[in-house]
């Protein structure tokens, strides 16, 4: 869900700047600016209609890892015998739940389309079993849960891009039900990025591209992509070798979001966020359970809400970086009759609407274990070409020329235009038939996820593209 190179490294977010600039905020007293998986599946109701949800999981090939993770899942929305398939990966740390709420929207506002979220084998390391107790926070801050020890997984050195678009694969072509459906493949950051190497890889001599009827990506890519956030990628030989060896060394997983000031291990920041989800989702208005156990750095002076204190942990208007972000509101003015400051929704993103996602409990929007070999990979990847270094590291971008699917691109203010400048690079270096690119800089990184529908205008477009798309046979 989020772009850095492994740490050591300058991140694509200054997250430390922004746990500080949190900190000055509330001091001052700010109040901002604007494993339970059914097999069987359920419903959720959309506002227009009932659709059926399930979470599955997809056998896949041996990864060097615990048998339990050779698999991945997939959260599927909208009807089984739908003639097309949109696949969305999720970007760094990000998981499933990050398309719950865009599915819905979508599957509501295309008919024939079924939407597919896909979760990586790193998720088999997540234990989300807490969130069925009655205290989760407990079980998790005071340390029960199961925690992946980085000594103990060596394995997750190998866990780069081959083994993520092999296992994608295997999603896709399960998608593809043998031909009989159509599949667009998208994704939102490094999920995008992803999803463009797919089409571009070359699969013991398939095509990637050839597996789809489209592409979509939402605020990520190639090419240049990330330019407009300030930190170009970490691509020269020098400093590929250096984060290799760094692997090498036991720095198996990625430890960006330790910056954000919830905790030093690699799952502590993900844990606070979707507590905070669930008790904002249980009981929004109530004193915040978990004020009281944050960092001296981020508690507010004054008592918050369940709501409230989500609010401060995503929303832009406490100085936190773009690409955790969403616009959605401020503390309340003035307390209630018990003491508690409140949540004002004055965004595009309800705060309900993230709490909802981050509850999870199954699946979950963050991810706790990002392999730092996939950070190096995608980093890499952007040159999408194949050249000695892609090669080194075993990507086989060999096909990016040749792509002849359509494309939809979609920017936020997160990098400043560059993710559709890159789109169209893509689109002019290959076979691409039309493009549709579209930008909105009101929204960050985080609100196409988790914005309200009527100010979603990466559903309202990529809607349109999907239309498009079904009414074209290839």
């Amino acid at each position: 869900m989020t772009n850095r190179p492994t740490r050591g490294n300058p991140s694509r977010r200054t997250l430390l700047g922004g746990t500080l600039l949190s900190g000055v905020a509330l001091a001052a007293g700010a109040t901002g600016t604007a494993q339970a998986a059914s097999a069987g599946g359920r419903t959720s109701h959309t506002g227009r209609a009932t659709l059926p949800e399930q979470y599955t999981a997809i056998p896949v090939a041996p990864g060097g890892g615990p048998t339990p993770t050779d698999r991945v899942h997939v959260l599927k929305i909208g009807p089984r015998n739908a003639a097309t398939v949109l696949v969305l990966v999720p970007g760094m740390f990000g998981a499933a739940n990050d398309f719950r709420l865009m599915a819905r929207d979508l599957v509501a506002a295309v008919p024939g389309i079924q939407v597919w979220a896909f979760d990586r084998r790193e998720e088999n390391l997540t234990d989300r079993t807490g969130f069925g107790r009655s205290d989760p926070a407990s079980y998790y801050l005071d340390g029960h849960y199961r925690s992946q020890d980085p000594a103990a997984s060596a394995f997750a050195a190998k866990w780069g891009l081959a083994l993520t678009l092999d296992d994608l694969r295997t999603v896709v072509l399960a998608a593809r039900a043998g031909g009989s459906r159509r599949v667009v493949l998208g994704g939102h950051s490094w999920g995008a990025t992803s999803a463009l190497a797919y089409a571009a890889w070359d699969f013991a001599g398939h095509p990637g591209f050839r597996d789809l009827a489209g592409l979509a990506v939402i605020d990520g890519g190639v090419l240049g992509a990330f330019d407009g956030t300030g930190t170009p990628v970490q691509d020269s030989p020098e400093e590929v070798r250096q984060r290799l060896a760094a692997i090498d060394g036991g720095a198996v997983f990625d430890m960006t979001l330790t910056g954000v000031g919830l905790g030093g291990r690699a799952e502590s920041t993900q844990i606070w966020y979707q507590l905070a989800g669930w008790y904002a989702q249980q009981n929004p208005g109530a004193r915040s359970v978990l004020q009281p156990r944050l960092p001296d750095a981020l508690r507010p002076s004054f008592p918050v809400s369940n709501a409230a204190l989500l609010g401060l942990l995503v929303d832009a208007g406490f100085g936190w970086p773009n690409d955790i972000t969403v616009h959605s509101g401020h503390f309340a003015e003035s307390a209630d009759s018990e003491g508690v400051r409140g949540w004002v929704d004055a965004g595009i993103t309800p705060i309900s609407r993230v709490a909802e996602a981050y509850a999870g409990p199954v699946p979950g929007v963050w991810e706790w274990y990002w392999p730092a070999r996939l950070s190096v990979d995608l980093d890499v990847a952007d040159v999408y070409a194949d050249t000695d270094l892609t090669r080194s590291l075993g990507l086989r971008l060999h096909h990016g020329t040749g792509i002849d699917v359509p494309l939809y691109a979609f920017g936020t203010s997160y990098s400043k235009g560059t993710v559709l400048e890159a789109a169209r690079k893509v689109a002019t270096d290959s076979r691409v038939p039309y493009g549709l690119y579209e930008l909105d800089n009101g929204m960050n990184h985080l609100d196409p996820l988790f914005a309200a529908p009527a100010h979603n205008t990466a559903t309202h477009t990529l809607a349109g593209f999907l239309h498009k798309v079904l009414a074209t046979t290839r």
